[in-house]
């Protein structure tokens, strides 16, 4: 399955930290990063959370 998730229509608001918070009650994460636009700064409104294990992000996918 693999362990790099795609997250959308998230708030404009939404850092990378909030990411992290929001997905760690599933399981270690390893990296969370919101899409960027870089000529705005901007929040694109999606992002990535990569999960330890498959089976985090299945638990990950499952939560939320």
């Amino acid at each position: 399955m693999g362990n790099k998730l795609y997250v959308g229509n998230l708030a404009y608001s939404v850092r990378d930290q909030d990411l992290q918070d929001a997905f760690s009650q599933f399981g270690a994460v390893s990296s969370a990063k919101v899409m960027m636009d870089r000529d705005t700064g901007r929040s694109k409104g999606f992002g990535f959370v990569e999960m330890g294990t498959d089976p985090e992000a299945q638990a990950a996918i499952n939560g939320m």
